[in-house]
């Protein structure tokens, strides 16, 4: 895009053709231009490459002007050989920056001790020098080496002697929380692997921001680790073998101290979190807002079982009085009913005695005294048989014929009664046979053979009885049914009659069943007989 050159002083600028619309192109940085973006979004500024570095430059410069080393006053008291257990940061003069000291810093500050403290330098002050290393310059040397390395600055940082595990006990807690806790939440959070850590915050931090804060130290990520402090080195072993076990013994030491680091971590958050007034205040709330909620649950439970016993109230209310209702219907349907049976009552009992009345009036339509007796039982017989259809027509028909016919109509009804009657008895006995037959053939599965095993009643010793004394023990069976003996055939076919296996059979021929019921009844079965019988058979 081509730029307008700024107008001198009484030019004018003058537009001949239309300006194109403005489009918003995405441009990718790449190489140190992108370095550059992310330097300008990680400070949030926009700013040229360039700018950023002479920024850089800038302040790097300020801080090697504003460097000032503080004289550690033992150093000359130092003993070389025991390097491990000085201060680097005071040796090199850095004991006010310790650990936030740059590299930069750290380099300039070893080359002012060198320029002030080297051995050639001392002589040629006159100042006596020790010979090999022995002279307190190691230290200078030593600190150096240590702080220069990454790794080694690291190992010495975590056991930084000048640095406070103290953990705040409840009682100092509760009186000024956020005085005494805070900075020692900002004195730990050194040893965090993540750069941004949440502050312990106000009084009126919202419960986000707390359970954000007691959440990144419930989890809190620690980089401190205690090499420094190993007892043995391991450079010093003569061999292998003693070496990994050097190598064994440092690392249960460093495993066991980075457990009593994680243990006073947990500790320091527990306290903390038992004496922070905002938790206390954050399970108050709580406490009172599940009380809130079990009072409305309570409440719209109770209003749930008042609408249910209203319900169930009501549909009892419905039921009872349909219950009413239905038995008020039944109660009338029974009364209705009684009332019909109790007209039907009154009218077949008038019939009756209008068919007596009739009846009698005509002397039972015979002349015959005997006759007159026999037609008054039939006409009972009809007053209790006959229904009340049946005895209005048999008066109507009775009223309305002359004497013949209504002779001729009570003696019809009479005879179809007789025939009914007669029908129900034949089917009465019929049933009975059944229900004997049954017995019989029950008795036979039972594994005793017939009538061996049936029970003998009454009937059956009296037909017995009358069956022996017509035909004494002893008696051929070719004398049984003597021809011309009507009486012993009769009581022969009586006793048929009543055995089941013969019921069926047609008395054509009675001689040869008489010996058959002969040989089984007294035959066979004589002393079972006996004992029933007793002296009347004999």
């Amino acid at each position: 895009v081509k730029m307008l050159k700024e107008a001198l002083d009484g030019q004018l600028t003058a537009l001949y053709n239309a300006v194109a619309a403005s489009e918003q192109v995405q441009v990718e940085p790449v190489g140190r231009w992108f370095e550059a973006f992310l330097k300008r979004r990680t400070r949030n500024v926009s700013a040229s490459f360039q700018e950023l570095e002479e920024e850089e430059q800038l302040s790097e410069e300020e801080e090697d002007e504003e460097l000032q080393l503080e004289e550690y006053p033992m150093l000359k008291t130092l003993d070389p050989k025991d390097w491990k257990n000085q201060d680097h940061y005071a040796v090199l003069g850095l004991a006010h920056i310790r650990y936030k000291a740059t590299q930069k810093q750290i380099k300039a500050a070893h080359k002012a001790m060198v320029l002030k403290h080297h051995p050639d330098k001392r002589k040629a002050a006159g100042e006596q020098i020790v010979e090999g290393d022995n002279d307190y310059f190691t230290c200078i040397t030593k600190a150096m080496e240590m702080l220069s390395d990454p790794v080694k600055r690291r190992a010495f940082d975590s056991v930084d002697p000048t640095f406070d595990n103290m953990v705040p006990s409840k009682a100092e807690g509760k009186e000024n929380f956020f005085e005494v806790f805070a900075p020692v939440f900002e004195r730990n959070s050194r040893w965090s692997v993540q750069k941004h850590f949440p502050s312990l915050g106000a009084l009126d931090a919202s419960f986000e921001e707390v359970d954000h804060f007691y959440s990144f130290w419930y989890n809190f990520d620690s980089w401190r680790e205690f090499s420094y402090l190993d007892e043995e080195e391991k450079e010093k072993a003569e061999c292998r073998d003693e070496r990994r076990w050097i190598e064994k013994q440092n690392r249960a030491s460093r495993a066991q101290r980075k457990k009593e680091e994680m243990n006073r971590i947990r500790t320091l958050v527990d306290t903390a979190y038992n004496c922070d007034p905002r938790i206390k205040r954050f399970k108050e709330e709580e406490k009172a807002r599940k009380e809130s909620e079990k009072k409305a649950k309570a409440e719209a439970k109770k209003r749930e079982q008042e609408e249910k016993e209203r319900a169930r109230q009501a549909e009892e209310e419905a039921a009872r009085m349909r219950r009413e209702k239905e038995e008020e219907a039944a109660r009338q349907v029974a009364q209705q009913a009684k009332k019909e049976k109790e007209a039907q009552k009154k009218a077949i009992k008038k019939e009756r005695q209008k068919l007596r009345t009739t009846c009698k009036t005509h002397s039972y339509f015979t002349d015959n005294e005997a006759d007159g007796v026999r037609m008054m039982e039939e006409v009972e017989k009809l007053c209790d048989r006959l229904e009340l259809t049946s005895l209005q027509t048999l008066n109507e028909a009775l009223a309305s014929g002359n004497k013949e016919q209504s002779k001729a109509a009570l003696e019809k009804q009479v005879q179809e009664v007789n025939v009914q009657m007669q029908k129900e008895k034949e089917v009465e006995m019929q049933a009975q046979q059944v229900v004997r037959g049954a017995e019989y053939t029950s008795a036979g599965a039972g594994g005793g053979g017939g009538l061996n095993n049936r029970g003998w009643n009454e009937e059956d010793l009296q037909l017995l009885i009358k069956a022996v004394n017509l035909f004494p023990a002893g008696t051929n069976a070719s004398q049984c049914g003597i021809e011309g003996n009507e009486e012993a055939d009769s009581a022969a076919k009586e006793a048929l009659l009543a055995d089941p296996r013969f019921c069926a059979v047609p008395p054509m021929d009675l001689k040869p069943i008489i010996c058959y019921w002969w040989d089984l009844y007294t035959m066979n079965k004589l002393h079972e007989i006996s004992h029933s019988v007793g002296k009347r058979i004999f």
